[in-house]
């Protein structure tokens, strides 16, 4: 009797559904909920106009697609505990961060002083760092320009506040999201600090 040798292919990501029966199960649970996200939010943006949906359709198939692709399943873990105490502080630094914007541009003799700031990361790689990124982009007075490595180049408004801080209390604040470990920090003198 022949004994057929079972091919496992280890080149596939995982959750891709060749890779077994309950990786199969996996895969159509995280497409079917991030299919669910993408309509949820396409029916937000179409005021859920019934006719949108002809366009709306095929987009939300694509961004699914899309996007299992490019994340196969490897994600960092995240806690719902600092997403939900990361809502509130996002709102509050998003009011705040307005004020100062609208002011400056309203108040006559309110000078900007623009720059360019590097800001070193302690994040770990992927998507912590992504989030950070798109985050300071969404904050008022700052704008991320560049992100290489651990090196996130930021575009500030105002060069005489202390945007260092800011960018600080920020990622500590993600970091709280995507793990449970504080951020390790070594200042240029090889020191720890935090």
């Amino acid at each position: 009797m022949e004994e057929r040798a079972r091919v496992t292919r280890t080149d596939l990501p995982p959750g891709h559904p060749e890779q077994g029966e309950g990786d199969v199960w996996r895969f159509m649970l995280r497409f079917s909920a991030r299919g669910t996200l993408l309509a949820l939010f396409w029916w937000i943006l179409s005021n859920g106009n019934l006719e949108s949906w002809v366009v709306g359709g095929p987009v939300v198939l694509s961004a699914t697609t899309l996007s299992l692709m490019l994340s196969p399943g490897v994600r960092p873990p995240w806690r719902l505990s600092g997403l939900i105490s990361f809502v509130p502080f996002f709102i509050w630094r998003s009011i705040c961060g307005s004020i100062d914007v609208a002011r400056r541009a309203l108040h006559p003799k309110v000078l900007l002083e623009p720059a360019f700031m590097d800001y070193s990361l302690s994040l770990p790689v992927g998507a912590p760092r992504l989030f950070m990124a798109n985050v300071v982009s969404l904050l008022p007075g700052t704008l991320s320009a560049e992100l290489r490595g651990d090196c996130l180049k930021v575009h500030i408004l105002d060069a005489t506040v202390d945007a260092h801080k800011e960018l600080q209390t920020l990622e500590s604040r993600i970091a709280n999201i995507f793990t449970s470990k504080p951020l390790h920090r070594v200042d240029s003198g090889g020191r720890d600090y935090d």
